[in-house]
C-alpha cells in the first residue's frame, strides 16, 4: 500500500465553482529531501500537474537529477530551479542541463538568482542565465522567471521596487525574442489585495509576461510566518501577524481558502487579469496541500503541457 494514498477526509470543503476554475492547472514545488518521503505522487498529484524541484544550496546535482528523472517517470512534468549565484560556470551549467535532458527528459526550468548572497562563480542573475544561450541551444520549451509582488529587499535594500521593476522590463523584452514560453513565478503572499494592484501595474507598465501566482500551502501558523520572514514577505505577513492574534485560530492550521477565493472572483469578473495559474508553496507538507487542492477542485489540473 502506498504511504500517501489518499483518503478524503470526512467533512469536504464544498468546491467553488470560481475557485475550482483558477485551480486549473496549478503546480506545485518539491525538493528532494521531501520528495523521497512520497511513495508515489500519483496517489497525490493529478496526472500531468507540473512539479518544480528546489534547488537549495549544497543539493547534489546527482539528487536533483534523479528527483526529475523519478517525477518524470510517474508521468509529472518537471521544471527544476536553475538558481544563478551557485552555478560556477557556463561548462557547469551546460552539464546541469545535459544531464535533466538526457536523464529527465526535462524541457523547462525556473531561473532565479537563488538565495545565496556571494555567487559561488560567473553568474549573479537569471538575466545572465538567460544571456548565456545554454537553454536556447538545448531547445528548453518552456522558461520562467521570478516574480516578487512585495519587492525583495536583496535586489531592492532601499524597498522600493525599482531594480524588480527594471529586472522585469528588461526580462519581458527578451520574451519577445526567444521561442520559448515565459512566465512569472513569484514568491508567495497571503493578502489579496497587494497581489491584484501588482499584478495590475505590470499590465499598466506593458509587463505581459503570464503570473503563476505563488501560494503557501495549508500549514501550521508559527510555520508560515517563519518562513514568510526568512523570504521577505513583506505587507501581507499583516495577514498572518493578525490571525496569529487572534485566540481562537491560532491552534487552527492556516488554510489558503481566502485569499485564494479573492483572487478566484477577481478573474472571473476580469478575463484579462494576467495571473494565469497558481502555484504552491507545500510549507506544510505535500500531502496537506495536495489534499486541500483536490477538496476545492484542483483534481481537474489542466496537463502542463496545455498550461500557459
Amino acid at each position: 500500500m502506498a504511504l500517501f494514498n489518499f483518503k478524503k477526509r470526512e467533512k469536504f470543503t464544498p468546491a467553488n465553482g470560481q475557485l475550482e476554475a483558477f485551480l486549473d492547472g496549478y503546480s506545485i514545488e518539491v525538493m528532494p529531501r521531501t520528495a523521497e518521503k512520497v511513495e508515489n505522487f500519483r496517489d497525490l498529484l493529478p496526472a500531468g500537474t507540473r512539479v518544480y524541484i528546489a534547488h537549495i544550496e549544497g543539493t547534489p546535482i546527482e539528487d536533483m537529477v534523479a528527483t526529475a528523472a523519478r517525477l518524470n517517470a510517474e508521468g509529472y512534468p518537471v521544471m527544476p530551479h536553475f538558481p544563478a549565484r551557485i552555478i560556477k560556470d557556463r561548462a557547469t551549467l551546460a552539464d546541469w542541463i545535459a544531464r535533466y535532458q538526457g536523464e529527465a527528459n526535462v524541457d523547462q526550468a525556473l531561473l532565479l538568482a537563488g538565495g545565496v548572497t556571494t555567487p559561488h562563480g560567473d553568474f549573479d542573475s537569471s538575466m545572465q542565465l538567460l544571456e548565456s544561450g545554454e537553454f536556447d541551444r538545448a531547445g528548453f520549451e518552456r522558461l520562467h522567471v521570478a516574480g516578487h509582488p512585495e519587492g525583495n529587499k536583496d535586489i531592492d535594500p532601499d524597498g522600493s521596487m525599482k531594480n524588480v521593476e527594471d529586472a522585469l522590463r528588461w526580462k519581458q523584452k527578451f520574451s519577445e525574442t526567444t521561442d520559448a514560453k515565459m512566465a512569472l513565478a513569484t514568491q508567495f503572499a497571503f493578502d489579496a489585495k497587494p497581489i491584484i494592484a501588482w499584478a495590475d501595474s505590470l499590465s499598466a507598465a506593458g509587463i505581459t509576461l503570464p503570473i503563476h501566482i505563488g501560494i503557501a500551502g495549508p500549514a501550521k501558523l508559527q510555520t508560515l510566518i517563519k518562513f514568510a520572514i526568512a523570504c521577505g514577505v513583506g505587507p501581507s505577513l499583516k495577514v498572518l501577524q493578525k490571525r496569529a492574534m487572534d485566540v481562537s485560530k491560532l491552534l487552527l492550521p492556516y488554510e489558503p481558502t481566502e485569499v485564494l477565493s479573492e483572487l478566484a472572483a477577481h478573474k472571473a469578473a476580469n478575463q484579462n487579469f494576467n495571473i494565469e495559474h497558481v502555484h504552491f508553496f507545500p510549507l506544510g507538507g505535500i500531502k496537506a496541500n495536495a489534499e486541500w487542492a483536490i477538496e476545492n477542485g484542483g483534481a481537474s489540473a489542466t496537463p502542463a503541457n496545455q498550461q500557459g
